[in-house]
């Protein structure tokens, strides 16, 4: 068995302790799937936005819009407000101060594991 270098190792350690956070396994469960994480990512840089808007930017379909957002708002990441223009109903997404929180911690492990994948 050949042993890893110093820096070899000190990359395992970074994998391995993000890896093993428990917390941070579940939390990348609910957010990492990709219309999940788009709606994240879109929700983190406008204060809201409707499903219609959600739905063009993500280029995905109405009920997968919808499982995944209702997947968000059970674990109170999206807050939602469902109102009627013109009798048309129009359903509003914005993330909320835990979600905020979710996808900080989500956005630092990723960060941590990319730099000890790339060792810097």
């Amino acid at each position: 068995m050949i042993e890893p270098t110093p820096l070899q190792q000190e990359r395992l350690q970074g994998i391995a302790g993000y890896l093993a956070d428990d917390a941070a396994a579940e939390f990348d469960r609910l957010i990492y799937e990709r219309i999940r994480l788009g709606i994240m990512s879109a929700l983190m840089v406008n204060a809201s936005l409707s499903f219609g808007a959600l739905k063009e930017l993500l280029k995905t379909s109405d009920g997968n819009l919808s499982t995944h957002a209702r997947k968000l708002e059970e674990a109170k990441y999206i807050g939602v407000k469902k109102t009627f223009e013109n009798r048309v109903p129009k359903t509003v997404y914005r993330l909320t101060e835990k979600g905020r929180r979710a996808f900080e911690r989500y956005l630092n492990h990723m960060e941590a594991l990319i730099k000890a994948s790339r060792g810097n």
